[in-house]
């Protein structure tokens, strides 16, 4: 699977301007169990370099994917990342071997419990899954160097920049629902001005803005 990613990336160089990841991004990768995270149906793909189907009529991503989204936050050992789309905790505990701590939410309460059992399962220890729709974001741990959305929009919430730390990053995919989409990075500089980018054209299942967080 390792070696798929590093041909991908250098096959799509053109586009994201990176032919080669952060080594503690492919680390990361190499390290954390794909098959896991996916159905037993589905376990004999998990090294594939292919998205799989979940529970929920989602699905988990790439392997490609979630290393060029992980790597174009430009984390370090400190960061501290909120994730949008929690989904089977894969994009999660890549996060988790990269940045100092992340913050995730999941809009659909099942997959939510399952990851957060999933992730406590590995030892993954530097997470906290909540319940909810994240279009608000999580204002509590604001503000984050990194913030990624695993799910397509139509435009970048507002509460998502505020929350974005002055020299963060926010890595989304933009795009009507069930099409073709821009994966984009959204920096915000030390001013506080905001720039984004198109990188790559993508698929994703579309953004969930339901409600705010349950009440606990």
């Amino acid at each position: 699977m390792v070696a798929q990613i590093e041909a991908e990336a250098l096959a799509t160089a053109s586009y994201t301007g990176r032919p080669v990841l952060n080594p503690r991004v492919m680390a990361a990768m190499a390290k954390v169990p794909r098959h896991v995270f996916v159905p037993i149906s589905e376990r004999r793909m998990a090294y594939a370099n292919v998205a799989l189907p979940i529970a929920q009529g989602q699905t988990i991503s790439q392997p490609y994917i979630v290393a060029l989204m992980t790597d174009l936050l430009d984390l370090t050992e400190e960061s501290v990342v909120f994730e949008i789309g929690t989904g089977c905790g894969y994009q999660t505990a890549v996060l988790a071997e990269v940045a100092r701590q992340v913050y995730s939410v999941e809009v659909i309460s099942a997959l939510a419990e399952e990851a957060e059992r999933r992730l406590a399962a590995l030892g993954v220890s530097n997470v906290e899954v909540r319940y909810g729709d994240g279009y608000d974001g999580w204002p509590e741990y604001a503000p984050y160097d990194g913030i990624m959305v695993t799910a397509a929009a139509t435009q970048i919430p507002v509460p998502l920049l505020e929350q974005l730390k002055r020299g963060g990053r926010m890595v989304i995919p933009l795009g009507q629902p069930y099409r073709t989409q821009d994966l984009t990075v959204v920096e915000k500089d030390m001013a506080g001005t905001v720039k984004s980018r198109s990188v790559l054209p993508v698929a994703f299942v579309p953004f969930v803005h339901r409600t705010a967080f349950r009440e606990e």
